[in-house]
């Protein structure tokens, strides 16, 4: 009887310790895990203005716990999904993006699953479709100015806005962090994020960023088409070429790290030259045609003056298998690059012009014609550099790339790094081997949101992240850093690798025609007026 009457003084000053709906800390997490303070079914009465919420739900799909599942519209066509867990939250908001030019509400845990609160199911996350349906068809934009504006920067910012109010409401308080993660066109909107809404989040992780939509989605994909097709219109190249040209720039260049592993920790110290690879025998060499439409496709977008419209780099070495995204099998296929070329240039690359009818051949390759395009940078790109109220918030901002990505060049996601400066409040991470947010050769399975919630929660800045690929691990560590094996044990194990930061850097040049993008002054907010978008204010991009 005198123990029991411990035991319920013990409890009693615990639950006095506690808030409302608090359960006890475990000790796998900081936060106290808090109950929900209302029914699932209860969310949909919520009155929240602008804000129809169609069902909530418990459910224990796709993930390891309950959770109740909202799905609701934001005025006027912001679809909202939500996991909201309903056995123990651990008061942390994740708010996730969407790829391509999006048109699905899907939560994507994008690189976080192995995350603690996500892989158990204790964290709150939510996402949107960007204010249209229909993921890579441009058509939503055609004469759907408010679409196109929820599409750019709207839609990402309401969803955390809502989402959080939600959230407050179903447990009776804010989550007391969050954080928004995301690759792709996810990672632009991370960085869209930042740039125009400091506040939202405390830690944004943003993959293989979009940043620099507009010249993306017509320079740099038109120029991977056009780039490999002769006067008549065929393809000079087809991708049964391509592991003939990869196997030569890894004889060429795999052990300028010191290590033959099959991945290039830095691609731009390789100076292949596919020129090298021509001869007249067809089984183990390319044309000369061919050789020129490789060195053109890793060299990027320009004009017949030889002006760079991207970055110096569009391609790095060691990425040629997976150029299968702009190359094709046969005559006649038609290419992830041009879809995306011709969705982009036919509804969204110009101010209220629809134009279904437009040709890759359409678009001219010169200084003019760069100048007009990217006008619409200044509402769907996502490329200023100025973070100083993200700074003064206190956010954390993680940036990651692969250097095999396929579909946007690494030097994007460098040439915005080296604009912030290196800030203490970021930090770059470059993936040997990855290609678009995942595959590739190299490892491509890592844990990218635990080094940012350590950081948010506990100051403690990232130093490494850990991927792996099979049984094979490999650390990568914050840029200019790279790997360096030791010597010892077994070069599939990221135990026996450490970081070096090397002498000298590879010189690459952000002298480019676009490279006023990457400065502060010339983003717009816009409205739609009279069925048309109106955005000010109307500041010239930079430009020489």
């Amino acid at each position: 009887m005198r123990s029991a009457s411990r035991l319920a003084v013990v409890l009693l000053t615990i639950g006095a310790l506690l808030l409302p709906g608090d359960l006890p800390a475990t000790a796998s997490t900081a936060l106290r895990p808090v109950r929900p303070v209302m029914d699932c079914a209860d969310v949909t009465g919520l009155n929240l203005p602008g804000v129809t919420i169609r069902s909530a739900t418990v459910t224990s799909a796709g993930a390891p716990s309950p959770y109740c599942a909202v799905e609701g519209v934001i005025a006027p066509a912001d679809t909202i999904v939500m996991r909201l867990p309903v056995n123990g939250w651990t008061q942390r908001y994740l708010q996730t993006g969407c790829g391509g030019l999006c048109g699905t509400a899907r939560i994507n845990y994008t690189q976080a699953a192995a995350c603690a609160p996500v892989a158990d199911g204790t964290i709150a996350s939510a996402t949107t479709d960007m204010g249209h349906q229909g993921q890579n068809d441009g058509s939503w934009a055609a004469g759907n100015p408010q679409a196109q504006i929820d599409f750019a920067y709207r839609g990402v910012h309401e969803t955390a806005r809502v989402a959080k109010e939600v959230i407050t409401r179903f447990y009776g308080r804010p989550p007391a962090y969050s954080y928004f993660s995301g690759c792709s066109d996810g990672g632009r909107e991370a960085l869209m994020e930042a740039q125009r809404y400091p506040d939202d989040f405390d830690g944004i992780v943003a993959g293989a960023p979009a940043s620099n939509l507009v010249v993306q989605n017509t320079f740099h994909h038109a120029w991977n088409v056009l780039a490999n097709r002769d006067a008549a219109g065929n393809y000079i190249l087809l991708a049964g070429r391509l592991p003939l040209i990869h196997d030569a720039v890894m004889a060429a260049c795999d052990r300028l790290d010191g290590l033959a592993d099959g991945v290039l920790d830095d691609p731009r110290r390789c100076r292949f030259d596919p020129y090298s690879l021509v001869c007249d025998d067809p089984a183990t060499c390319l044309t000369r045609a061919e050789a020129a439409v490789v060195r053109r496709l890793h060299d990027g977008a320009v004009t017949s003056r030889g002006v760079r419209l991207e970055q110096e780099i569009s391609h790095e070495w060691g990425s040629e298998l997976d150029w299968t995204l702009f190359v094709p099998a046969a005559q006649g296929q038609v290419t992830f690059s041009e879809n995306i070329a011709l969705s982009f240039l036919r509804y969204l690359a110009y101010f209220n012009v629809a134009d279904p009818d437009y040709q890759l051949t359409d678009l001219e390759f010169t200084e003019e014609s760069f100048w007009r395009t990217v006008q619409t940078s200044k509402y769907l790109s996502a490329t200023d550099p100025d973070l100083s109220r993200f700074r003064r918030s206190g956010g954390k901002l993680i940036l990651w790339h692969g250097w095999s990505d396929q579909h946007i060049s690494p030097q994007a996601t460098l040439n915005y790094y080296e604009a912030l400066g290196t800030p203490s409040y970021a930090r770059l991470f470059l993936f040997p081997g990855l290609a678009h947010c995942s595959g590739g050769l190299g490892p491509d399975t890592f844990d990218i949101m635990t080094p940012m919630l350590n950081w948010v929660e506990k100051g403690t800045a990232p130093t490494s992240v850990v991927a792996t690929k099979g049984a094979r691990s490999r650390p990568v560590y914050p840029y200019p850093a790279v790997a360096r094996y030791d010597g010892t044990g077994s070069t599939d194990d990221a135990a026996n690798f450490v970081p070096v930061i090397p002498r000298t850097s590879p010189k690459v040049n952000y002298d480019w025609l676009g490279a006023g993008l990457y400065t502060h002054g010339y983003q717009t907010t816009c409205q739609p007026v009279n069925g048309k978008l109106l955005c000010a204010p109307s500041h010239p991009i930079p430009h020489p």
